[in-house]
C-alpha cells in the first residue's frame, strides 16, 4: 500500500522511524551556536558522507556500468526524485550536454510537480504514486533505459511510483536512499539499491544537507564515471564539451593548445576546420589527418582519443 494511502497515524508511525526523521545528538544545542560553531558543527557532520559513499563503492561502479551500457546502445538515463532529490537529479542531467556532448533527450530529470517545482516547493506534488507513474508513461521509458530514482527516505510515493512503473516496462533500475536498506519496503524492487545511511541531519529531518550531499557527490560519479566509460574524456580533461558560449570555446581552445603545442590563433583554425569538436581537431594535429578521416576512426574506435592514437601509432 502507499503512502498517501496509509492513515495519518501510520504514515506518522512509519516516518518517526526513519534515520532521516531522527535528531542528532551531536547538533542539539546549534540554536544557540555562534556562527562558527554552526559551521564546524556542520562541517563534521559532512566529513561522515564521503565515508558512507566509499562503503558502497562497488554499488556505484554497477551503476556506472549500468548507464553507460544503457546510452551505447542507445537508450537513456533518466532521474526522478521529488523536493531537494528531484532538482538533483535535474541539474545533473542539464550539466550533461554542455560538460560531456550528449543530446538533451539522453539525460534527463524528472522531478514531482514538473518545471515550477525547480524554483518554488511543490510540496503536495510528491504524494502520489500515480503522479510518478504517469511522469514515466509521458516519456515513454522502455527496456533500453535506466531509471535512477532519488529519495532520501526511501519512500517518496512520487519516486516510488516512478519506479514501479519503470519496472513494468523492463527498463534497468537504480534506486538511490538515505536509509539503510533495512528500512526500504520489501516490495520496493531495483537492480541496484545505493543506500547511504548518512545519519541524522544536523536539523532534523532537513534532508537538504547530508542527504542531498551524498545523493549529489554520487549522481555527479554516476554520470561522469559513464562517460568516461563512452570515451568522453582524454586522459583526465572532458573533450566532449559543447561551445555553447565564451568560455567553453576558450576552453577548447586551451585544450587543443595544450595537448598539441599549437599556439592560440593555430588552434582556433583548427577548431574550425574540425566543426568546433575537440576530440576531431586533436586526432587532426596528433595525426596529421583530415577531418573526414580523423572523425571515421573516433567512430571506429568508439570515441576514445586514446585508443585511436594508439592505432594510428
Amino acid at each position: 500500500m502507499a503512502d498517501f494511502q496509509l492513515n495519518r497515524k501510520e504514515l506518522f508511525d512509519k516516518l518517526k522511524k526513519l534515520d532521516t526523521e531522527q535528531r542528532n545528538p551531536d547538533s542539539m544545542h546549534i540554536d544557540v551556536a555562534s556562527p562558527l560553531e554552526i559551521v564546524e558543527i556542520i562541517n563534521e557532520q559532512d566529513k561522515h558522507v564521503a565515508g558512507v559513499i566509499e562503503s558502497k563503492k562497488e554499488h556505484i561502479a554497477r551503476a556506472i556500468e549500468l548507464v553507460a551500457e544503457a546510452i551505447r546502445k542507445g537508450g537513456r538515463l533518466i532521474y526522478a526524485g521529488s523536493g531537494t532529490s528531484g532538482r538533483i537529479g535535474v541539474v545533473d542531467a542539464a550539466e550533461c550536454p554542455p560538460t560531456f556532448g550528449t543530446e538533451p533527450e539522453q539525460i534527463k530529470g524528472l522531478i514531482a510537480g514538473g518545471a515550477e517545482a525547480m524554483f518554488i516547493a511543490q510540496e503536495g506534488a510528491e504524494d502520489s504514486e500515480d503522479t510518478g507513474a504517469t511522469a514515466i508513461t509521458g516519456i515513454n521509458l522502455n527496456e533500453k533505459d535506466v531509471l535512477c530514482a532519488l529519495a532520501a527516505s526511501g519512500r517518496t510515493p512520487f519516486v516510488t511510483g516512478a519506479l514501479a512503473e519503470a519496472n513494468k516496462r523492463n527498463a534497468k533500475t537504480i534506486f538511490i536512499c538515505c536509509v539503510p536498506a533495512s528500512q526500504i519496503a520489501k516490495e520496493l524492487k531495483c537492480d541496484i539499491l545505493i543506500d547511504l545511511p548518512v545519519g541524522a541531519e544536523v536539523i532534523m529531518g532537513s534532508t537538504r544537507m547530508k542527504s542531498a550531499t551524498a545523493q549529489k557527490m554520487v549522481c555527479n560519479m554516476i554520470t561522469t564515471g559513464a562517460m568516461i566509460r563512452l570515451g568522453k574524456v582524454y586522459e583526465n580533461v572532458m573533450v566532449d564539451l559543447q561551445l555553447t558560449n565564451l568560455k567553453l570555446v576558450e576552453r577548447a581552445k586551451r585544450i587543443v593548445m595544450m595537448f598539441t603545442g599549437l599556439e592560440y590563433e593555430e588552434a582556433e583554425q583548427l577548431l574550425e576546420k574540425a566543426g568546433n569538436h575537440v576530440k576531431t581537431a586533436l586526432i587532426m594535429a596528433k595525426t596529421g589527418l583530415n577531418t573526414q578521416e580523423s572523425k571515421k576512426l573516433l567512430e571506429e574506435h568508439g570515441g576514445f582519443v586514446s585508443s585511436v592514437l594508439e592505432h594510428v601509432n
